[in-house]
């Protein structure tokens, strides 16, 4: 099985090792692995409670390991935040969005580091540069072909809801120099809008921007995943080529009804 690109000696950009978490007698992770490589997208499957939420949350700086290390670019890292994960050019999009309805697209895309104005005015006076971030928002929707939206100014409760997951992408996109974490994007979508979403996954990588994508949606994985990686029992059990195994064979390796043949270390 395949367990990451063919290119010898291939680092890979972001790396776990030996993760361990445990809430009392739950162990949420036991010795877990991940390796992503550059310009992918990895799929992350498993049943419910096979700990991938733990593992993405361990990864993005939103859950603190117990033990084990995390490497980004072949370099030990110690996120204790999300913060931390954003610092290093990791962004995650939730399943709930994490948008503010209330506010416009521009000032969603900027939630938590607006732009201040230059000078005296953003240094003492604290005034937001609002021309630039509606500038820099409008470049980023354009980018990834959203600017189907009436405005950037307009409020993110009156948009459809593969909009909302567009913003959301847009501005991990935006801000996610390296990695991008997307937890189930197109769960609550409808055909066209999940079509669209997926579109924006592919224009992500086409950008050299790793993506790792947990996903329930087997036809998704299977449609735009270079590699799936199979989270059973809090544990990786195995990465596979979605191009020479099935969607029947995916589903019987992580809930236990078949073995793979090699499971990984």
């Amino acid at each position: 099985m395949n367990a990451g690109p063919n290119v010898p000696g291939t680092v890979p950009l972001l790396q776990a090792r030996g993760l361990n978490k445990r809430y009392g007698r739950v162990t949420a992770l036991d010795h877990a692995d991940f390796d992503l490589y550059q310009g992918e997208i990895l799929a992350v499957i498993g049943d419910n409670g096979a700990g991938k939420s733990s593992l993405i949350r361990a990864l993005s700086g939103a859950l603190v390991p117990d033990a084990g290390e995390i490497k980004l670019a072949g370099k030990p890292v110690a996120f204790r935040s999300p913060l931390d994960a954003q610092a290093a050019g990791i962004e995650t999009v939730y399943q709930t969005l994490a948008l503010s309805p209330s506010l416009s697209i521009a000032d969603n895309m900027f939630l938590g580091r607006e732009l201040r104005r230059p000078g005296a005015l953003g240094t003492f006076c604290r005034m937001l540069d609002r021309k630039a971030m509606q500038r820099i928002a409008r470049e980023k929707l354009t980018e990834l072909g959203l600017m189907t939206v009436q405005s950037i100014n307009q409020r993110v409760e009156t948009l459809s809801g593969g909009q909302r997951q567009g913003v959301a992408v847009a501005r991990a996109a935006a801000f996610g120099s390296r990695v991008v974490i997307m937890d189930e994007p197109t769960a609550a979508l409808g055909v066209k809008e999940s079509r669209r979403v997926l579109d924006l996954i592919l224009d992500v990588r086409a950008r050299g921007v790793s993506v790792v994508l947990i996903s329930h949606n087997m036809p998704h994985v299977f449609e735009i995943a270079d590699r799936i990686h199979i989270h059973r029992l809090g544990r990786r059990l195995t990465v596979i080529d979605p191009k020479a195994y099935t969607m029947s064979d995916a589903v019987a390796f992580m809930t236990g009804a078949r073995a793979p043949i090699d499971v990984a270390a």
